[in-house]
């Protein structure tokens, strides 16, 4: 199955890994209906990522990475594309991270 990684764009963490406990299909559908890429909480890396009182959501690195807009099947946490980066932990010229190895799902 094919998984997206969003990466801090300055220290390179993971901060969001999908589709997990849905399909490609269904991330990409409802990343587009909303107008931005929206994860669940099953898909962010909470190590790296915080939510802020008023629901913004931040990297523990400090960037603004989107925010927490709660719907009817819980938190969704929409991210501004500009606030994330491809890292390629290789070093070489792409940056889709297919060739990264996704880190351990929080506990």
């Amino acid at each position: 199955q094919t998984k997206t990684f969003s990466r801090a764009p300055v220290s390179g963490k993971p901060l969001f890994i999908a589709p997990i406990g849905r399909s490609w299909e269904d991330f990409v559908a409802e990343s587009r209906r909303h107008g931005w890429p929206s994860f669940r909480g099953a898909e962010v890396v909470w190590e790296n990522v915080r939510v802020l009182g008023n629901g913004e959501t931040i990297s523990t690195d400090g960037t603004h990475l989107g925010h927490n807009l709660p719907d009817g099947k819980g938190a969704r946490y929409c991210i501004n594309l500009v606030s994330v980066a491809g890292h390629n932990p290789t070093g070489g010229d792409d940056d889709d991270d297919s060739d990264a190895t996704p880190p351990a799902a929080p506990a």
